[in-house]
């Protein structure tokens, strides 16, 4: 059985990005998170990161659709 809640440093690993790039994700507001105990330790619910990556998959999707890759001429 999968955790629930992710370290970051799992997060970065499930996205292969770096552990900072996750950071400024959670601190940002882009990917959602909780702080929890005492030290405000920063956790990611598995499906929050679920969410956030079919989410991208969506914008990854109509971003494509609306800038079509165009055939050049060689030079």
């Amino acid at each position: 059985m999968e955790p629930r809640f992710l370290l970051l440093s799992d997060v970065a690993t499930e996205l292969n990005v770096s552990d900072s790039q996750v950071y400024h994700m959670v601190r940002s507001g882009e990917l959602p998170a909780i702080k929890i105990g005492g030290r405000g330790q920063w956790r990611v619910e598995r499906a929050r990161l679920e969410e956030y990556i079919a989410q991208k998959y969506a914008e990854t999707s109509d971003w494509v659709r609306d800038n079509p890759l165009v055939d050049r001429d060689p030079e």
